[in-house]
């Protein structure tokens, strides 16, 4: 067991972030009520609730780019591996829950995960019911998930596209979808792993969904809620992430929230809300909603823009202009650290965010191609906006 305890495996100094108790937003356990995924925009906008317009647009806005067409198609295949058979027997591991902890992060980073956090899985954090990928079905699946803890797996959407990419255009599907699959992939593996040594464990990644996120995140300490919606940031990656997440009842020691100053910087900042070619972002205050504390969001107005985006595939302008998207260089390591500490620094960091022109595309690092199957059969033309230029 010499060895056990290392931290060179992660990519980032998270044991130098500020621990804290609870999360940072205010969360009433005994309030927050669990939903069903039903109840989602991009489920909302496949049933219908939306209009009958963006009901057939939600069937092709990932597929209308061939790159994030082609992550889906590996995505859908993905599935019927969430779950399966455990072993009859426990394998003879150490019984220390933080050594067990440290040595399945060890194996995620080894998959390749950019971040890994454990916590107990909240009981608002499980479904009430999931939406049937599979079928044709608007009912929903009843989720009976009695597992006791979640790892929760960040995947980096990939900095240099993410840098190029104005925020809506046709690359922006597949930003979310590499990371999507990616983090589905890890999550199958590490789960499959732990019913190996003995322990249940399900594989919950986009399409396969049985927990919300943002509760898992929260208490995993891989970020704060952020202005964006519903959505945590984190203070190495920004929103520039998606999560898998595996829940297992294999005893495992949970890290604890974390604390970067993230509710200062957002009340300050507005730059989401200000860029979000929606308008679903509130420049407001916050809100209490199903017993937790949040900044308000047009969930109709947001999944409109994302599902029917006619001048590209998808959105992610949030993404592209939050100060916290930065590459991991020397320099934004020290201001980041900064911003972290000091609340002055925030401030001055808001300002020169806008000074020095962080948020717009640099068209020069731009690698795809603008493609479109408008018909779904397959054939490829240039986007008409994009022709009628040339």
């Amino acid at each position: 067991m010499k060895g056990y305890g290392r931290r060179d495996r992660e990519p980032f100094p998270v044991d130098r972030l500020n621990r804290v108790e609870r999360p940072t937003t205010v969360v009433h356990d005994d309030q927050v009520k669990p939903v069903s995924e039903l109840d989602a925009g991009f489920m909302k906008a496949r049933r219908g609730i939306y209009g009958e317009a963006l009901r057939g647009e939600v069937l092709r806005f990932v597929n209308k780019h061939p790159m994030s067409g082609a992550e889906r198609w590996i995505m859908n295949r993905m599935r019927e591996f969430v779950d399966g058979m455990t072993a009859g027997h426990h394998a003879p591991l150490p019984d220390d829950p933080a050594l067990l902890a440290r040595h399945i992060k060890d194996a995620a980073y080894f998959l390749r995960a950019d971040l890994v956090g454990i916590c107990a899985l909240p009981p608002y954090a499980v479904y009430t019911e999931s939406f049937d990928w599979k079928g044709s079905s608007e009912e929903g699946i009843p989720v009976s998930l009695p597992h006791r803890n979640a790892i929760a797996i960040l995947i980096d959407q990939d900095w240099p596209t993410a840098e190029a990419f104005t925020g809506s255009d046709w690359i922006s599907n597949a930003m979310s979808m590499l990371a999507y699959s990616t983090s589905g992939f890890i999550a199958m593996v590490l789960a499959e792993y732990i019913r190996r040594l003995g322990y249940p464990a399900r594989a919950h990644f986009a399409v396969n969904y049985q927990v919300v996120l943002p509760p898992i995140l929260l208490w995993a300490g891989l970020g704060e809620m952020s202005r964006i919606g519903d959505c945590v940031i984190n203070p190495f990656l920004g929103p520039r992430f998606k999560a898998a997440v595996v829940t297992t009842d294999l005893p495992l020691a949970p890290d604890k929230p974390i604390d970067f100053g993230l509710q200062d910087f957002c009340s300050k900042c507005m730059k989401c809300a200000r860029e979000c070619p929606s308008g679903a972002l509130s420049e407001g205050g916050k809100v209490m909603h199903n017993g937790y504390e949040k900044w308000p969001t047009n969930v109709e107005a947001c999944t409109k823009m994302r599902v029917g985006n006619p001048k590209g595939s998808g959105c992610g302008t949030c993404v592209k202009v939050c100060p916290w998207n930065k590459p991991y260089t020397p320099l934004h390591r020290a201001i980041g650290w900064a911003m972290r500490k000091s609340s002055l620094a925030r401030s001055v960091a808001i300002k020169g965010d806008d000074l020095f022109g962080y948020g717009k595309p640099n068209h020069a690092k731009k690698w795809w191609f603008d493609l479109e199957d408008v018909h779904g059969d397959g054939i490829l033309t240039v986007p008409a906006e994009k022709a009628r230029k040339k």
